[in-house]
């Protein structure tokens, strides 16, 4: 499994984050070995970027507030990358040789993703955009790890360049379920970005 935006890259066109770099090359290495192999690229993770990444800000200020402008994304839940996998695994052999991408049901900017907050939420939700630079700062202060900083600021950089403006039809072609939205997404998780709220 790598990530979506590796179908952009070459030996000549990469980006910024040396996760991305890895990505690329791992997929590179397991083509020249000849071993069986299926990639599985899902774009943007819900649980790894948009939950641990929005939750204080929601809690806080009633707002989402990331540095992908008005670019739009297609975020995946983990649960759909797993069912995918699952799948494969389970009868591996029609899918040796492929690759499958991974995406929520939509891809949206921002502003809509707030309105699928503030629905699940019954809370208004704004978004605010902020500049990848500060942002970028900010996660360092937190004390991530600066590899793990530079993946997120490239993925910040990609985004508002409407990169992540992609879709797939795999998650429902490979499991005959229909991915997670972000609303159902935020509803299932409604007590982690209320916890502040109701505790004040």
């Amino acid at each position: 499994m790598s990530q979506m935006t590796v179908s952009q890259m070459s030996i000549t066109e990469t980006t910024p984050s040396p996760q991305h770099k890895l990505h690329w090359l791992a997929e590179q290495a397991l083509n020249w070995s000849c071993l069986p192999v299926v990639h599985v690229r899902p774009t943007v993770l819900l649980e790894g970027f948009f939950l641990p990444l929005t939750v204080d800000s929601v809690r806080e200020s009633s707002q989402i507030r990331l540095p992908f402008g008005e670019g739009k994304t297609s975020p995946v839940a983990v649960e759909d990358v797993a069912r995918v996998i699952t799948a494969l695994l389970a009868n591996p052999q029609p899918h040796i040789g492929k690759i499958y991408h991974l995406t929520g049901p939509q891809s949206e900017n921002m502003h809509f993703y707030a309105q699928e907050y503030s629905k699940a939420l019954g809370r208004t939700i704004t978004y605010q955009d902020f500049p990848v630079e500060p942002w970028r700062d900010a996660l360092l202060k937190r004390g991530l790890p600066v590899h793990l900083v530079n993946h997120l600021a490239t993925m910040g950089d990609l985004h508002r360049a409407g990169r992540y403006d992609r879709m797939s039809d795999h998650v429902r072609t490979l499991t005959g379920q229909e991915p997670l939205s972000v609303q159902s997404f935020v509803r299932n998780n409604a007590a982690t970005l209320t916890a502040s709220a109701e505790s004040a």
